[in-house]
């Protein structure tokens, strides 16, 4: 019994030394942890890559946050997000770090108006004063001027929003924080806010589920979780006054524009006059500098061929699982910001 016990705790052992080890010291496969918004994309992309190059990926979907803190740690070759590093999390890692766009994404406004099955169009400001608490009725004479023709009900709104910290909530509160006033001094922009008013539901599926069983709702959810799920969404007012439906089409169009050399915008209310306004990046995070924590020559190149990869062949991947594809300008600015990865001060692309 001495003995066995003793093996088990020697296998416990090993089994945690082998989980804690760094990113540096695997070097049959590369890591990455972060978005769970991208990891669908990422694990067919990935297996492709796998058959391909025969070089595994393993990436855990543990929400943005948490990959940037993994790879604050050095615990993962790359991180996934869908907000940009801010100020904080850029002064805590101490080092530049590159943002690679992979895709685009949207946020719809799916709502359940009866009599409503489709059409239904909403402004910036109207939309916001909604999630304020201010316009309270579907019937509004705000919301018709916007819907001619459309027979609205006399009929409460019912708010309904993410109770968890989401990537979602940060490009739906970013875009509102940009078109309404009033939402950018009370509430801002952030993955988790101060809701003024209404319900919350736990991830895509309980905002969903609030909407469909609630007649008079409206939500925020992913574009791809809304077409998965066959959730009705609005047409919602971009910064040229255009009436923008969500599509893929329209998503990719939203980042179709001069962009930073960083890559690090925000694209929510896009001066793209065909681009729907609610749209953000998907991001990769690597560090400039490859040569950190023993990482050898070759690993740092096997992560940057992984990159372009995704930016060039595995954007055939999006458009069948429902994400955008980058736009020409995104995968220039990507282009370039690969080729500045060093490894001990060398370019490594």
């Amino acid at each position: 019994m001495k003995v066995v016990k003793s093996l088990q705790l020697a296998i416990v052992a090993i089994a945690s030394i082998c989980l804690s080890q760094s990113a540096s010291a695997q070097d049959n496969t590369l890591l990455g942890a972060g978005s769970t918004f991208v990891y669908p994309l990422f694990s067919k992309i990935f297996s492709e890559y796998d058959a391909a190059k025969h070089v595994k990926v393993n990436y855990q979907a543990i929400g943005s946050g948490g990959g940037i803190l993994q790879l604050t740690n050095k615990t993962v070759d790359f991180g996934g997000s869908d907000a940009p590093l801010n100020e904080e999390q850029d002064k805590k890692i101490g080092v530049p770090v590159l943002h690679i766009p992979m895709a685009s994404g949207a946020v719809v406004v799916s709502y359940n108006v009866p009599g409503v099955a489709t059409g239904l169009k909403l402004s910036g400001k109207d939309l916001a004063d909604i999630y304020l608490g201010k316009i309270t009725n579907w019937n509004s004479p705000l919301i018709a001027d916007a819907n001619p023709g459309v027979k609205l009900p006399d009929l409460g709104i019912v708010v309904v929003h993410r109770s968890d910290g989401s990537g979602t909530s940060f490009i739906f509160t970013d875009f509102l924080t940009k078109v309404n006033e009033e939402w950018a001094k009370k509430v801002g922009k952030a993955s988790a806010v101060n809701w003024p008013a209404g319900l919350g539901g736990k991830g895509n599926a309980g905002v969903e589920g609030l909407v469909k069983q609630t007649p008079g709702a409206i939500g925020y959810v992913e574009l791809a979780y809304a077409i998965q799920n066959h959730m009705p969404f609005a047409s919602v007012q971009n910064k040229s006054g255009k009436y923008i439906t969500p599509t893929l089409e329209t998503t990719t169009l939203s980042s179709n524009v001069t962009l930073p050399a960083d890559s690090k915008v925000s694209l929510t209310n896009t001066d793209n006059a065909k681009g729907y306004p609610i749209t953000s990046f998907t991001w990769a995070l690597i560090y400039k500098e490859q040569n950190y924590g023993g990482r050898s020559a070759e690993r740092a190149k096997q992560l940057l061929e992984l990159m372009w990869y995704n930016i060039h062949e595995g954007q055939k991947d999006c458009a069948p699982l429902n994400y955008a594809p980058l736009s020409k300008s995104a995968v220039k600015v990507a282009e370039k910001i690969l080729k500045s990865a060093t490894y001990n001060g060398k370019a490594i692309l």
